[in-house]
């Protein structure tokens, strides 16, 4: 069972927090071990399994970048820990901003680490633009794995800013 199965919901990239949060609710109270003190062994072993299971899905699940994450492992599209080819052009820039933060944090001047930070928020925005409409309006069975790709390649030029920002702070 995957954790979209598990809160009851359609596969989906973008997904609504308060309904989340509400469901995570609901299943906490269901699969709370303490209501299972007079159990079996194997039904306590189970619904230990299934809170550990929900509290993971809500960490996933409040994470938009762990939800897209997640949903390209679901579908076969994202590796464990896989290595992925950036377009040179992106590193490229990468490099130079990396180098700017480098330089600015050495010099301890905070009003170019700032300034610096808000071109790295701006890129974020930049980058999510092509695969904005993709993601906020997934459909299992109808959005295509070329779509998936380029979702897939937002992600993991999303994952090298924010170790940019994160190295910035």
């Amino acid at each position: 069972m995957n954790y979209f199965e598990l809160y009851n919901l359609p596969i989906n990239l973008h997904l609504d927090a308060a309904a989340i949060k509400k469901t995570f609710y609901e299943l906490s109270r269901k699969y709370h071990p303490d209501f299972y003190t007079t159990a079996t062994e194997n039904e306590q072993a189970e619904v230990l399994e299934k809170s550990s299971a929900v509290n993971k899905a809500f960490k996933i699940f409040s994470d938009a970048e762990a939800t897209i994450q997640y949903v390209l492992q679901l579908k076969g599209l994202l590796e464990e820990e896989e290595k992925y080819q950036l377009p040179n052009a992106f590193l490229m820039e990468m490099l130079e901003l990396n180098e700017a933060a480098m330089d600015a944090e050495m010099e301890g001047d905070t009003i170019k680490l700032q300034q610096l930070q808000a071109a790295i928020h701006e890129l974020s925005t930049t980058i999510y633009e092509p695969v904005k409409q993709i993601v906020e309006h997934y459909q299992e069975g109808i959005t295509t794995q070329e779509e998936l790709l380029q979702v897939k390649e937002y992600y993991f030029k999303k994952k090298y800013l924010n170790r940019i920002l994160a190295s910035s702070n």
